[in-house]
């Protein structure tokens, strides 16, 4: 049974940052690709960024890039977002999640197994 919680989440002001994580339980986190998602109140969740299994190719939302990064460390199970130059548009519910496969990766069906999310509030 796989299990992912994420933690880090908080309230910044504009230009700041946060570290979000994610620790992830169950067998074979390194044969998983991992995404982070995130829902802001009245718009549809949206991919923020993704990493392959082993941590090579990275792909992120043209909102994020250049100032998110996602990595992850496979002996520890854990993903982590590192967020720079916060903006107050980067306010939502921040999900990480699971799933096997190489479909377009901010495609959040294709996903199996959710966290349950850690607000970020970012201020202006």
């Amino acid at each position: 049974q796989v299990q992912l919680v994420e933690s880090g989440g908080g309230s910044v002001q504009a230009g700041g940052s946060l570290r979000l994580s994610c620790a992830a339980s169950g067998y074979g986190y390194n044969t998983y690709f991992m995404g982070w998602f995130r829902q802001a109140p009245g718009k549809e969740r949206e991919g923020v960024a993704g990493i392959s299994p082993g941590g090579a190719t990275t792909y992120y939302a043209d909102s994020v890039k250049g100032r998110f990064t996602i990595s992850r460390d496979n002996a520890e199970s854990t993903l982590t977002l590192q967020m720079h130059h916060l903006k107050p548009e980067d306010t939502a519910i921040y999900y990480c999640a699971e799933r096997q496969g190489w479909d377009p990766w901010s495609l959040g069906s294709t996903y199996n197994y959710w966290g349950q999310g850690t607000q970020v509030t970012v201020s202006s």
